[in-house]
């Protein structure tokens, strides 16, 4: 991180506490990292940027509470909404499926089969975000996905959110199959996931830039997106280009709806735009089943 000093800000007793403190650092353009020692998970940010980064985990606190009063309506949750009733869909999904099997209707039309997407059948992209192998799949992108969807969602509202993640899936997949151009099928959402973990990246990197950010510092946000990507998208059976190509797309998608929409559009626009989310995932299965 150059020659800036880093501070340790807060310690977590859990991995996806500190996580999650690290996305929301990341949304408001600034580069945590975490590291894990014997009491917990230090969260810690450059010396200089200490103030604000109390501030943003502050003001991300107050809108939402760890108990809220029985009865009382959360300000400002309908992006915990949002991103619980997708990780929730893709559960109920699973059990409609089933665990992947190639010989099953839902995988022969659906998994992003690199050689068929490009033939043309785009909606693969799309369907097969929703596709999972196993549950312990399907319950790893749930829980993610929440996550970070969630970080999504709280920065540029859930129907814009929820779109442009399912925009950066779509994209990672589509890239991942120029890639591989035959011979490579996958499924999972982890390629959304990934892309939203992007996005946060370049909503970061523009706000940065417009608080007179410039050369590497302006930079960070994406650095810190991939140092997430480094920690959480490694392993076995797993498809690391679709994960970089879905951070890579949604990183894109960051930067351009930042200088696209520089604030949240209203409720009925986020109306139209989770619409048009789930009305590509209908008539992209209405494509595959057809």
């Amino acid at each position: 991180m150059n020659e800036t000093s880093e501070i340790p800000l807060r310690v977590a007793p859990r991995r996806t506490l500190a996580e999650e403190w690290a996305l929301v650092l990341v949304a408001q353009g600034l580069p945590p990292s975490i590291r894990p020692t014997d009491e917990g998970f230090v969260l810690g940010v450059p010396s200089e940027e200490v103030e604000q980064a109390i501030g943003a985990l502050y003001a991300y606190e107050s809108e939402n509470p760890a108990e809220p009063q029985e009865g009382e309506e959360v300000a400002g949750s309908a992006h915990l909404y949002a991103a619980l009733g997708v990780s929730v869909a893709l559960v109920v999904f699973f059990f409609i499926t089933g665990a992947r099997n190639p010989t099953v209707r839902w995988f022969e039309r659906g998994s992003a089969d690199a050689e068929r997407i490009l033939l043309g059948e785009l909606w693969r992209t799309v369907t097969s975000l929703t596709l999972h192998a196993d549950l312990g799949h399907v319950m790893a992108n749930a829980i993610a996905g929440a996550i970070f969807l969630s970080a999504v969602c709280r920065v540029l509202g859930p129907g814009l959110g929820s779109t442009l993640v399912l925009l950066a899936g779509a994209g990672g997949n589509f890239a991942n199959a120029l890639l591989h151009g035959s011979l490579h099928v996958s499924v999972g959402a982890s390629t959304s996931v990934f892309g939203a973990v992007g996005l946060l990246g370049g909503l970061g990197v523009a706000q940065r830039r417009r608080r007179g950010a410039r050369g590497r510092r302006a930079w960070m946000p994406i650095a810190a997106g991939f140092a997430l990507l480094a920690m959480l998208g490694l392993g076995e059976r797993v498809d690391l280009s679709a994960h970089l190509f879905g951070f890579l797309v949604g990183g894109i998608l960051g930067i351009l709806a930042a200088l696209v929409v520089p604030r949240p559009p209203g409720p009925h626009l986020q109306w139209t735009f989770g619409g048009a989310a789930l009305g590509m995932l209908i008539y992209s299965w209405a494509l595959a089943l057809g």
